[in-house]
């Protein structure tokens, strides 16, 4: 079993969910507990059922063992320090919070349109979408995103 997480109670089943929340499959759709544990399973993994999956995810289960955490990490696709290092979470976080944004199809245009775009000219498109979202009433996007 590895050491207890950093922070409060419940840290792994958040960050577990925040991981189910934010990668998504290839439908754009969580993944379902069957198939991340089916996964884990065709890559060679641990044995981990969908039951004990959606135990982390609710933190009815929080000591998970080395292998299985590996596996939820590989399977996610983030570095298995992200379920007991905060400053690796945050860090990680967001950049899928970045990856999130750019789902969105229009937010992906302007940022490839932007590209090659001058230092002056990035920072008055940013300026104008500050401005344009205290318009709409919008806060302030999370830190780090």
């Amino acid at each position: 079993m590895l050491p207890a997480m950093s922070g409060h109670t419940g840290a792994l089943a958040e960050r577990v969910d925040h991981l189910f929340r934010t990668v998504r499959a290839s439908d754009g759709g969580e993944y379902t507990f069957e198939e991340v544990a089916e996964a884990i399973k065709a890559r060679g993994g641990p044995t981990i059922s969908a039951s004990y999956v959606w135990q982390l995810r609710k933190g009815q289960r929080d000591n998970p063992t080395k292998r299985h955490l590996e596996a939820l990490a590989e399977f996610f696709g983030v570095p298995p320090a992200y379920f007991f290092d905060d400053a690796e979470a945050a860090r990680i976080d967001a950049e899928l919070a970045l990856l999130t944004s750019l789902r969105h199809t229009s937010v992906r245009q302007i940022a490839l349109r932007a590209t090659g775009l001058s230092e002056k000219s990035l920072a008055t498109i940013a300026d104008m979408v500050e401005r344009v979202r205290e318009l709409e009433g919008l806060p302030e996007p999370d830190a780090g995103s």
